[in-house]
């Protein structure tokens, strides 16, 4: 007898833990930085080929855009080499009870949103200068 699963495909009604979202998004920011890497290399290319595309490279990324582009960028490296630090302790058995799970998911995320928050301020502030 085959017996049909229910399925709810409501998703904004759906209510993940922070561990659920954390492996999400561990998974859209690997997807993320596997297609921004052509562009990653077009971009060291262009930026070695001449002292004139050096320079658009370097406007670009000091604009506005380009620096928001470039922390989401940094943020999704981050983002999944904390998750991934994260599953893989999970894969050896560390961290898999409820409160430390809980635990490594905040640190995860909150380690990669302040290192990209560093990184912006030093930024500003080099830019100031």
């Amino acid at each position: 007898m085959h017996r049909q699963r229910p399925f709810f495909l409501d998703l904004l009604a759906i209510r993940l833990p922070l561990g659920g979202v954390v492996s999400i998004m561990h998974r859209a920011s690997g997807a993320f930085l596997s297609l921004a890497i052509p562009a990653l290399l077009y971009i060291l290319m262009l930026s070695l080929s001449s002292a004139e595309d050096f320079a658009r490279v370097q406007s670009f990324f000091g604009g506005g855009l380009g620096w928001l582009i470039g922390l989401a960028t940094l943020w999704a490296l981050l983002h999944h080499l904390f998750a991934g630090l994260r599953h893989l302790g999970f894969d050896l058995g560390w961290g898999e009870e409820k409160l430390r799970a809980r635990l490594t998911a905040k640190l995860a995320m909150a380690a990669a949103i302040a290192l990209v928050g560093l990184v912006a301020l030093l930024s500003l502030a080099g830019g100031a200068a």
